[in-house]
């Protein structure tokens, strides 16, 4: 069972666990972890799940999909080379440890 550390916006570090299979914003969400809207279930159809990936964790992720891409640009806080969708990121037992820093803001 993978664990993820998010960050929020204040320092505050807050860590949960996932289940193997499960997107980091599924994990969040049945954590009712604040700081992920998740507005469009996981679809990949808006960007309030939108999630700064720790720089030592950026390389052991899947490359990012046009979709995925497209919709980074519409994200709320501001787009960082590190932005990803939490709903994209699927866990499992390689990603154990991940480190995600949440936006100033989802809307």
């Amino acid at each position: 069972m993978p664990s993820i550390t998010f960050v929020h916006p204040d320092g505050r570090a807050q860590r949960i666990d996932a289940r193997d299979g499960e997107s980091a914003m599924q994990a969040a969400t049945r954590h009712d972890l604040g700081g992920i809207l998740a507005e469009c279930g996981g679809n990949a159809m808006c960007a309030t799940c939108h999630v700064y990936v720790d720089e030592g964790w950026l390389a052991r992720l899947p490359a990012m999909g046009d979709d995925e891409d497209a919709l980074l640009d519409g994200a709320a806080a501001e787009r960082r080379a590190n932005s990803r969708l939490s709903c994209q990121i699927k866990l499992a037992a390689d990603l154990d440890g991940l480190v995600l820093n949440l936006p100033d803001r989802q809307l």
